[in-house]
């Protein structure tokens, strides 16, 4: 999938079935991975009575394999396929009708999550534009994070951003420290953004807004509490 993802070609299509039955060659690693991460959701989420309260769920199930395919090809490419975030995008308008079934305002906070996530980083990327010269990141970081913006909601999109930034801020780091990448080269930020929606939906929100709250304020919030 993720090498059709590459070339931005279909991803179901007869072709692909004879390619797998012809040249299938499983990466354990990634099946590995998968794997834990789609128990530990069952294990967070739990399995309701309901098709409409295992929405989250279901959801989560659905996003990880594409959020996986994220980091493998922008850690790669540094590009994350249109076909990819369209796809992303398209399971946001379904589960948002969903939603908006039982809960109207859940569907609106899926629709102001898509513009306030896409809307940040757009405005990040063409502030990097006027100071610097270029992008500070790419178009497709700003069409991933409208994407699940419309599929986790508005203040669960803050936190996805907030999160990415500062793992970013502190890999990147690391990654020039330990001279894995030299200061001229370009560091995908999709990986971060997929590592901030895995924190997002495994630690309560609570919890991630009291840490973000006293790292951002370096401590301040605890002493006024």
């Amino acid at each position: 999938m993720n090498k059709r993802l590459k070339e931005e070609k279909k991803v179901v299509t007869l072709e692909i079935f004879k390619h797998y039955k012809n040249e299938f060659s499983p990466n354990y690693i990634l099946m590995v991975i998968t794997s834990l991460l789609y128990i530990g959701i069952l294990y967070r989420c739990g399995i309701q009575n309901t098709i409409l309260a295992n929405l989250d769920l279901i959801k989560y199930l659905i996003l990880t394999p594409m959020l996986i395919s994220v980091v493998m090809i922008d850690y790669e490419l540094q590009i994350i396929p249109n076909r990819l975030n369209l796809t992303m995008f398209e399971v946001g308008l379904v589960f948002a009708f969903l939603y908006g079934i039982s809960n109207v305002a859940i569907s609106i906070n899926m629709f102001l999550g898509m513009l306030v996530g896409g809307g940040i980083f757009l405005g990040i990327t063409l502030l990097g534009g006027l100071v610097y010269g270029k992008e500070a990141m790419g178009l497709g970081d700003v069409k991933l994070m409208g994407a699940l913006g419309l599929c986790f909601g508005l203040a669960n999109t803050i936190i996805i951003s907030l999160l990415s930034f500062l793992i970013g801020a502190i890999l990147s780091i690391i990654l020039l420290i330990t001279k894995i990448k030299k200061t001229d080269e370009y560091i995908p930020f999709g990986p971060f953004i997929v590592i901030g929606v895995f924190i997002t939906i495994f630690v309560p929100y609570g919890i991630i807004v009291n840490i973000l709250l006293n790292i951002f304020t370096l401590g301040l919030f605890r002493k006024n509490i």
